[in-house]
């Protein structure tokens, strides 16, 4: 698995800067989830509250999954190009 390439400080919580519970979210998930693991496209998140059960985390709120996506499409066109962001992960978030 490759470092993330959107969090400097895997030992906070990428959303809120907590530092317990964490859990390693994948941004892209589904057939997805082995190209964000490839590519570095991963956060650390709470893993209750803004991870998997908060009403703003990831797997709850679509607008909080969204801005994570466009983060991660960012920061992938910042080291590859466009049409290779569109070839692994069809959608444009920009």
């Amino acid at each position: 698995m490759a470092k993330s390439i959107i969090q400097k400080d895997p030992t906070r919580c990428f959303l809120c800067g907590g530092m317990r519970g964490l859990e390693e979210h994948h941004i892209f998930g589904g057939a997805c989830r082995k190209w964000s693991e490839k590519f570095g496209l991963t956060v650390y998140l709470c893993g209750i509250s803004c991870h998997r059960e908060g009403k703003q985390s990831a797997h709850k709120c679509r607008e909080t999954a969204e801005h994570l996506k466009r983060l991660a499409q960012i920061a992938f066109e910042a080291r590859h190009s466009h049409d290779e962001f569109m070839r692994y992960f069809g959608k444009n978030r920009l």
